[in-house]
């Protein structure tokens, strides 16, 4: 048998011995890495290993540098590829980033508070809906194949990404699979509204007050409102927070009179913005906005 001493001389040696190699492998590694693609590597290896351990993630390189922004994003007059964004915001949000990290995207932005803006709305009310229409009603003869529906910022807490960020959800989105649904919603985890979040005819409540109501009370007075001629459904389950993606070819599903309709129901109804924009919120995905059957 080895004795104590022994024992602990062995181990040491293999300690040594296993450290020293990790140590060589590493120093080959970051050589390697150096000299086929420059200091850049070296960077890159530091970005990996703060990307899931703070918010202010390391930024892009700028633009006439930024190969693995730009250089992965199709010709714009490649037909997946003739995008548009659609951005609603306020005029002290900043969307720069838009523009910034994805230049060969149109980018229509809408400042809901402030009526000299190139693109504004009717009336600040509804929240996103009312832009989402606006863009749909003023578009719609020109509309891009694919458009992109958007909130401001860059980073917001129901983006679907580890780290809240919008950027990596728009470089990696599939086209492909959108031209192949017609729709797709931004967020993919069922919190919050999956796999159902409303029940219209249970829920229902009928007030005059209706500050106190929530979007499930008033689903289904909305619903018959905005499209008589459909079945209210059972049940509603929606991932939140109205960001998603439509063809052109599924929009037009619909006639432009009907986009008209569905927003001066959002410019007179006498539910808040919580409710009405909300409601819009639950419905984009449904055979109803989007479909005609």
């Amino acid at each position: 048998m080895w004795s104590l001493d022994q024992q602990a001389l062995k181990t040491t040696k293999l300690v040594i011995i296993t450290v020293a190699s990790t140590f060589i492998s590493l120093f080959f590694v970051l050589s390697y890495l150096y000299h086929s693609s420059g200091s850049d590597a070296l960077g890159l290896l530091t970005f990996d290993f703060t990307f899931y351990n703070t918010y202010t993630l390391k930024e892009p390189v700028s633009d006439n540098n930024n190969n693995e922004t730009h250089e992965e994003l199709p010709a714009a007059d490649d037909y997946e590829y003739d995008v548009e964004l659609v951005i609603a915001t306020l005029k002290q949000q900043n969307t720069s980033w838009y523009s910034t990290y994805f230049p060969g995207w149109k980018s229509n932005i809408y400042i809901v508070d402030e009526a000299a803006a190139p693109l504004t709305v009717p009336q600040n009310k509804g929240n996103e809906a009312m832009v989402y229409l606006t863009y749909i009603i003023d578009r719609y003869d020109s509309l891009p194949n694919n458009a992109l529906f958007l909130h401001a910022e860059r980073f917001q807490w129901h983006n679907d990404n580890p780290d809240y960020d919008g950027y990596p959800l728009l470089r990696d989105f599939q086209f492909t699979y959108l031209q192949e649904e017609g729709y797709v919603n931004l967020r993919c985890v069922w919190a919050i509204g999956c796999p159902v979040a409303i029940h219209p005819f249970e829920d229902e409540v009928v007030s005059e007050q209706h500050q106190d109501q929530t979007t499930g009370e008033i689903y289904k007075q909305a619903f018959e409102e905005l499209l008589p001629h459909h079945p209210v459904p059972g049940e509603v389950g929606i991932s939140c927070c109205a960001q998603f993606a439509v063809t052109k070819d599924m929009i037009r599903q619909r006639p432009k009179e009907d986009y008209i309709r569905f927003r001066d129901w959002l410019l007179n109804t006498p539910f808040q913005d919580g409710l009405s924009g909300r409601f819009f919120e639950y419905s984009w995905h449904s055979k109803g906005p989007f479909t005609s059957s």
